[in-house]
């Protein structure tokens, strides 16, 4: 059974809407294994995550005024998790069908008829990230003096005294509403927009319908998305040029039991 979105744009089919169970969340996590296994793009990952991590290093090194917002950035990577995956969505894409593919294939949707709606979709994140930045440094400055900050070892001081422990509880608290919002405007978003060239308030209503449809799956697919990304952040963030790409190629999979495809596809 499923439930049925009538797009907005002329001549688009009607966007249907499936239950799903948790067997389908590990069955799209399989099927997005064994892409990443026909695929490996790991070396890609890499390539992006430690010149990202150098610069974060190179800003803790320079001054501390960084340090207290470098869990909220780390964290906040996850609200923009979905557009590092864009490349493994296109990769699935292209097996779906099977058409010739390599990790070069990745790079293949800068060139989508898509790229404008996947731009506006990625800026969207882009704000929600900002948001969740300014309130975590809000909170902090809230709670302690920035110009406190004098070195690791004042900033763990800070962290085991009872403000330190608010910070951690609402701090904690918020983070999960922004991931939340996240998850429920982006679930289906981007490997829909990829697939159909919908626009963005097309995209974004269709994750709110899945979510109200499968609240509680889709609550534990964030779940596992989180605490995947912990630990491949965890491993020296080696374990994230994995866990993102398999998880990007899981997502598409998850996509497709989500959301029916058009008729004249289905033939």
């Amino acid at each position: 059974m499923g439930v049925s979105l009538t797009a907005r744009r002329e001549r688009a089919p009607a966007v249907v809407i499936r239950r799903i169970s948790p067997a389908d969340l590990f069955a799209a996590l399989r099927a997005g294994f064994d892409d990443f296994r026909q695929v490996p793009t790991q070396l890609a990952f890499i390539c992006v995550i430690y010149p990202v991590v150098a610069v974060l290093a190179a800003k803790l090194t320079a001054g501390y005024r960084v340090l207290p917002l470098f869990y909220p950035m780390a964290t906040g990577f996850a609200l923009i998790g979905p557009v590092a995956a864009l490349g493994m969505y296109e990769i699935s894409r292209r097996r779906e069908r099977r058409l010739p593919v390599s990790w070069r294939d990745a790079f293949a949707v800068l060139q989508s008829k898509a790229l404008p709606h996947i731009i506006q979709m990625a800026l969207v994140l882009l704000v929600v990230f900002m948001l969740w930045m300014v309130v975590a440094r809000s909170t902090y400055t809230a709670l302690f003096d920035p110009d406190s900050m004098g070195s690791l070892s004042e900033m763990t001081y800070q962290m085991v005294s009872a403000s330190g422990l608010i910070l951690i509880v609402l701090g904690n608290f918020m983070g999960l509403l922004f991931a939340i919002l996240t998850l429920s405007i982006s679930v289906v978003s981007f490997p829909m927009i990829l697939d159909r060239n919908v626009d963005v308030p097309t995209a974004i209503r269709t994750s709110l319908a899945v979510m109200a449809r499968n609240p509680l799956t889709m609550l534990l697919w964030g779940l596992i998305v989180a605490v995947s990304l912990l630990i491949g952040g965890l491993l020296l963030l080696v374990g994230l040029a994995v866990a993102i790409p398999v998880l990007g190629h899981a997502t598409w999979h998850l996509y497709r039991r989500l959301v029916e495809a058009p008729a004249l596809e289905r033939r």
